[in-house]
């Protein structure tokens, strides 16, 4: 990266930034999608998809009962499904994926800190059990302590990297943090594993955009006063159609360091727009001086000249 940015760095308050994946109904699945992918969800599904392909398996005693638990959650019973995962734990069936399912029946119940207790639990049981950890992180993201949530999803997508929904979570979580190098890293898998999706490619192109944001608003934060500060926020200005402001800016950067290039070329195009000629004259050879292949300030000298 050419801008160089901490780990997680302090915020502040950008007008004109957006977050990753903005649309969330479209993309950002969230817990239910999770649930949905990671369990397994529809008539006939006995057992979750997330249980792990090493799982404890249940005294025979048990079995039924914690498909039972299992038929409940999937038809939305909560209550019936929680007596039945607490059952099977009571009486001896203490196995990750019973508590995993537990947890997610806390969770749609609204219970997110009992649904987390659950999910620590069967992590303690099998660190590397992928559902708890996407779940968690998940429950973490929604309720705002990205760097949690980050955690979780980084460790999930150790366990399984070629899952998509896995890797657009995590790009979310980093998105919440400003952290836009990490967003644009999840985006590139998320590319290569889904290379005709277009979505991940608008995504990349909107998270540039605010990395770029980010990075004017931290030149304004470290040196108010420098050249470059009142150049990004004469540029602002000047896209949005306010270039009396914008000039007045770039007037500023230009006494704080005459040598800038761009200053005065920006200038000359405001004096131009105006019908400045003049000025604009004025402006562009003071470019030229600065930088004197300037594709841009040879080529507006030519159209001031043909006046």
């Amino acid at each position: 990266m050419t801008c160089p940015l901490p780990r997680r760095p302090p915020r502040t308050e950008v007008r004109h930034l957006n977050l990753p994946f903005p649309h969330a109904g479209r993309r950002l699945l969230g817990f239910a999608a999770l649930t949905l992918f990671l369990i397994g969800e529809g008539e006939g599904s006995q057992q979750p998809a997330s249980t792990p392909q090493d799982m404890v398996a249940l005294p025979p005693q048990l079995v039924e009962v914690f498909n039972q638990g299992v038929e409940a959650l999937n038809a939305g019973q909560l209550d019936a499904a929680e007596k039945a995962f607490l059952r099977v734990l009571k009486e001896g069936g203490k196995a990750a994926y019973v508590y995993n399912d537990l947890g997610i029946v806390y969770e749609r119940r609204g219970e997110r800190e009992q649904a987390l207790t659950q999910f620590r639990q069967a992590i303690r049981l099998q660190p590397d059990y992928v559902a708890p950890h996407a779940l968690m992180g998940s429950i973490l993201l929604a309720m705002g302590k990205f760097p949690e949530a980050a955690h979780e999803l980084e460790l999930a997508v150790k366990l399984q990297p070629k899952d998509p929904l896995l890797h657009v979570q995590l790009a979310k979580a980093y998105g919440r943090e400003e952290d836009y190098p990490r967003v644009l890293e999840q985006l590139q898998v998320l590319q290569e594993l889904a290379p005709l999706e277009p979505e991940y490619v608008y995504q990349s192109a909107q998270t540039y955009l605010d990395l770029s944001a980010w990075c004017y608003q931290q030149i304004i934060r470290l040196q108010p006063t420098s050249a470059r500060a009142y150049q990004a926020m004469a540029e602002n200005f000047r896209a949005e159609g306010r270039p009396e402001l914008a000039m007045r800016a770039f007037q500023r950067a230009a006494q704080a360091d005459p040598t800038l290039p761009e200053i005065h070329l920006a200038l000359a195009e405001i004096y131009s727009e105006q019908g400045k000629t003049a000025e604009a004259r004025k402006d562009v050879e003071q470019e030229l001086a600065i930088l004197p292949d300037s594709a841009a300030a040879i080529a507006l000298k030519k159209r001031l000249d043909a006046k």
